[in-house]
């Protein structure tokens, strides 16, 4: 064989051999991308269920209720104030102007003796993307049987909504405790008045529960480490709950503010749902002045999920810190 030809037929090989490489990768391309499968359909946005978190010896689980977006923030809240003026406080917070969405967030506590339920939720027949507290539970690891004590913050409609299912009770194996005040002011509502519809929520929810209710003053206590504050004006008799295990304390602010942007940065801002507005904002400025000076952890039921915050003083008002990992060391 001459020089030539070796160089010939090494040169035939070699194409050979890159043919053969070529249409095998073209079939096994032509194979795999056959057979990748297709993108899912879009589920839709989610966020988690519950945070948990140690505070001394107690263990606290925020669950999400569900989520109600909606038009607003104005006039619902900044109400004595012009829709420019609460879209600029809102934008220079990177929110949008025309819309919102709250959230609502009631509160387990475990004492290692009591399991203490802070609100209930919408509860059954709720709209879509509410009333999803008992879910929520059950996902946490809790089931309501579980539950000796459900706290009422106050007696609106959110707050009372999942007390009662279509069979009785939901936490049938609990007691009840709300604020005397509270209480009194619901279950004494007169026929005609504004809050009128509200009465008969507490009427159908709460008054069924009543023997087994214990009613609280400023400075009472649900049990060891639990005690209620007076935060009076979003409704006549709003309690607040201070919460202390080991030299670790907590605020549930259930809702003394409920925007974590209007209601902090600008608590003398009129809020629709506060009963007594100049009330309302007096409270604002002492329970978070409280919080802020006292550098506690809080957690409010409208907070943006899972609710859990610091305030420092911010101008005329607070701003919102959320919790990052100073709960989970």
């Amino acid at each position: 064989m001459t020089a030539e030809t070796f160089t010939l037929d090494r040169r035939h090989l070699m194409v050979g051999a890159l043919s053969s490489i070529t249409l095998a990768s073209g079939g096994l391309m032509a194979t795999t991308t056959s057979a990748r499968a297709q993108a899912p359909e879009m589920l839709g946005a989610s966020k988690p269920g519950h945070y948990r978190f140690r505070l001394g010896t107690f263990e606290v689980t925020t669950l999400l209720d569900g989520l109600r977006p909606g038009d607003g923030p104005h006039p619902i809240f900044g109400a004595n104030q012009s829709q420019e003026d609460v879209a600029a406080l809102l934008a220079a917070n990177f929110l949008p102007g025309e819309r919102f969405v709250n959230g609502f967030t009631p509160v387990l506590v475990n004492t290692g003796t009591d399991l203490v339920l802070f609100d209930t939720g919408f509860g059954a027949g709720a709209p879509e993307g509410l009333g999803r507290l008992a879910a929520q539970m059950q996902a946490a690891g809790y089931t309501p049987e579980q539950v000796t004590i459900v706290v009422l913050t106050h007696l609106h409609g959110d707050h009372i909504g999942g007390l009662m299912g279509p069979d009785g009770p939901t936490f049938p194996n609990a007691r009840y405790v709300t604020g005397a005040r509270e209480y009194d002011f619901w279950t004494k509502t007169a026929p005609g008045t504004q809050a009128a519809d509200a009465a008969k929520n507490v009427e159908a929810k709460v008054v069924p529960l009543a023997e087994k209710m214990t009613f609280l003053e400023d400075g009472g206590s649900v049990v060891s480490g639990i005690t209620a504050e007076a935060a009076f004006g979003h409704t006549p008799g709003h309690m607040v709950y201070q919460l202390e295990s080991e030299g670790r304390r907590l605020m549930l602010t259930a809702d003394t503010a409920n925007h974590y942007v209007v209601s902090l940065q600008r608590p003398d801002w009129e809020v629709r749902f506060d009963a007594d507005k100049a009330a309302a904002a007096a409270t604002r400025k002492a329970v978070f002045g409280q919080i802020a000076a006292d550098r506690i952890p809080f957690i409010g039921y409208h907070m943006p999920f899972p609710a859990v915050g610091y305030v420092e003083p911010l101008g005329e008002g607070f701003r919102w810190v959320p919790a990052t990992y100073q709960l989970d060391l």
